[in-house]
């Protein structure tokens, strides 16, 4: 049988020999394609439990880059393999020149435009670090994106990732706008912008829940009208606290195809998001752009307060991917 080593720079715990990450696609991705084929995730090790258990029998995780790569070097020798490489990070990029130089073209996946992402990490020298990685890995696989400008003119294939299945879609609830809540739903870090939001919002009576499976120490530096949430999200519990919520609020610096908006206008929830990632509204009703300040930002907030009713009428309008959609598009693309 063909197996699929789907590769990552993630970082993955054990415990009790189960394996965790803190990514849901991570997670999904593995999981979906087993059942399509055998599935070996080879990633980094993660020093922390993670929250999210991977639900597949073959695992290959590793503490440094010489075992990591050693371990792709061992895999090349089953020339009817296939490669899954998730996002370019500088551990998956040498994964790819190692299995491009035994002449192996693997799949990789692109969620979000590195160019962006390494700058809002890195500054100056992010996005030149990207393109070199990038130009050389297009040489070298198959591309696949969630939106085509990532594609940065290369040849690839666009698919439309999502988490949603029958549960999303059923028993939505309209909740009375008597006070403004708001929710983000993502990881504690720097370029998804969730710092330049609290920033902004530490001088309102805004009260907005963060929800996270991936805690860090910075969550220190958030104020008192933030509330964070640890969050596993077994059988979907996270509807509910989108539920909770009037409005989602996405701060994120660059996104690809940011499967969290799709999530809340299932829930009839509108979206607001900043103007880095206007490319992410297209047809979708119940999306709002915003400058990254706190006048705007309260404009933005009092529209839809104001048209609340109307708004969800019109959320109710969107065709959204589903999870099963976006596994057989990875599927036909693959086998």
């Amino acid at each position: 049988m063909t197996i699929l080593n789907i590769i990552t720079n993630e970082s993955v715990s054990k415990k009790d020999e189960k394996y965790s990450c803190d990514n849901i696609d991570l997670k999904s991705i593995p999981e979906s394609l087993s059942q399509y084929t055998q599935v070996k995730l080879i990633g980094r090790k993660s020093k922390i439990q993670r929250n999210k258990e991977i639900h597949i029998d073959n695992f290959s995780i590793h503490g440094n880059i010489f075992s990591y790569l050693f371990a792709i070097i061992k895999k090349k020798e089953k020339q009817k393999d296939k490669y899954l490489i998730i996002s370019i990070s500088p551990y998956t990029f040498l994964a790819c020149i190692v299995l491009s130089i035994f002449k192996v073209k693997p799949y990789v996946y692109l969620r979000s435009d590195g160019y962006k992402e390494y700058k809002s990490i890195l500054g100056f020298y992010g996005p030149f670090l990207y393109h070199v990685m990038f130009s050389l890995v297009a040489k070298f696989s198959f591309l696949i994106s969630c939106r085509e400008h990532i594609l940065k003119k290369k040849e690839g294939i666009v698919v439309s990732p999502s988490q949603l299945n029958d549960n999303w879609f059923s028993n939505q609830k309209k909740l009375a706008f008597d006070k403004i809540k708001l929710l983000y739903v993502g990881r504690i870090r720097i370029e998804k912008g969730i710092f330049s939001l609290a920033k902004i919002l530490e001088k309102t009576d805004y009260n907005l829940t963060v929800v996270t499976s991936s805690l860090t120490k910075n969550i220190n530096k958030f104020s008192k009208n933030i509330k964070v949430i640890d969050l596993k999200n077994n059988n979907d519990e996270i509807i509910k606290i989108y539920d909770e919520h009037n409005i989602f609020i996405l701060p994120s610096f660059t996104e690809g195809h940011p499967q969290v908006l799709d999530e809340a206008l299932a829930r009839w929830r509108p979206v607001i998001v900043f103007n880095e990632i206007s490319h992410v509204v297209r047809e979708r009703k119940g999306v709002f752009v915003t400058e990254r300040n706190i006048e705007s930002l309260k404009e933005t907030i009092n529209h839809i307060s104001s048209n609340f009713e109307k708004i969800q009428e019109d959320i109710k309008k969107n065709s959204l991917p589903t999870k099963k959609s976006f596994i057989q598009e990875l599927k036909t693309i693959m086998f």
